[in-house]
């Protein structure tokens, strides 16, 4: 029977390397009632996303319900990741060949109904999911309780374009419904992601846990990854950061902004446009996170896969 001091959270992900190690984050911090992982077409292939999701839940031996998504973004054909190999999870000894539902969206909006103003959502792929709920059910945003993203790139370039953060340049018109929605939205910048990763050193560090077999394997191929590809020289922590947030939020500086997503231009498209004026009139929309407690970060992220 689950615990009702649980949070009740719902990840949706294109896993992806991080997207991994943010799942594992929070199923082994046994804090969160997860009503359920959705997969969306992101980092690889909606058919590869769903596969690699069961795979980690299998690895953590977890019974979460798991819901296949979006194939493609909105408007656009889609752009998938270079550092997580051909399947997004290189690595990782994946055989099983998901059957896809299509039924991430539906479940979204049946979840969050059922228990309105309670239930978090953790957003660490494109949110195209989350934008066709929102079109679906107009007054799912104000029963959300929260949303946290990975996402954006505020005072910092962008890493799939010169201005535009991946997740969000994959598709901006999602990302542009989901900022415009009157939810409580916490964004996870590239800005506080860039300097915070973790090396081959920090992962022996779980020499303890039945996952370090599959971490190392995986995580090889992603810092080779990351190193030809962003030219650092380790597992940059995106979605674990915003996994993160949700176990500890003290370790995290926010300020209010208004963030816009731009959709129109092709110099900028999937950009993240604050307004950082010191003057003006302001629409803020979102707590945009600035600072993070990088030593808090890994020795809670370590020790909880160490459990």
């Amino acid at each position: 029977m689950k615990s009702l001091s649980k949070i009740p959270l719902i990840i949706d992900t294109d896993p992806g390397h991080d997207d991994a190690l943010a799942i594992m984050l929070l199923i082994k911090s046994e804090r969160f009632d997860i009503q359920a992982v959705t997969t969306v077409a992101g980092n690889t292939t909606i058919q590869n996303t769903t596969n690699n999701a069961r795979y980690i839940l299998d690895l953590l031996q977890s019974s979460i319900p798991l819901y296949s998504g979006a194939a493609a973004p909105l408007r656009q054909k889609l752009i998938c990741a270079n550092v997580h190999g051909e399947n997004g999870l290189a690595g990782a000894q994946i055989t099983k060949k998901e059957l896809l539902n299509n039924l991430a969206v539906t479940k979204i909006i049946e979840l969050v109904r059922t228990a309105p103003s309670k239930v978090s959502l953790l957003v660490i792929g494109p949110q195209t999911n989350i934008a066709l709920a929102f079109k679906q059910d107009l007054e799912l945003p104000k029963l959300i309780k929260q949303i946290v993203i990975m996402g954006g790139a505020i005072a910092v370039p962008g890493n799939k374009n010169a201005v535009a953060e991946f997740n969000i340049f994959v598709d901006p018109e999602a990302a542009d419904i989901v900022f415009r929605a009157p939810v409580k939205k916490i964004v996870i910048p590239l800005d506080v992601c860039n300097d915070i990763f973790l090396t081959l050193a920090d992962f022996r560090r779980l020499k303890k846990s039945k996952l370090y077999r599959p971490i190392m394997a995986m995580m090889k191929h992603y810092i080779q990854g990351i190193k030809i590809f962003e030219r650092t020289k380790g597992a940059l922590m995106y979605d674990p950061l915003a996994a993160y947030y949700l176990l500890n939020p003290r370790a995290y500086e926010t300020k209010k902004m208004d963030v816009r997503i731009e959709t129109t231009s092709d110099l900028t498209r999937g950009m993240s446009v604050a307004d950082r004026r010191n003057w003006g009139e302001k629409k803020y929309n979102a707590h945009v996170v600035t600072k993070i407690n990088r030593d808090q970060f890994v020795e809670d992220f370590i020790n909880t896969l160490n459990t």
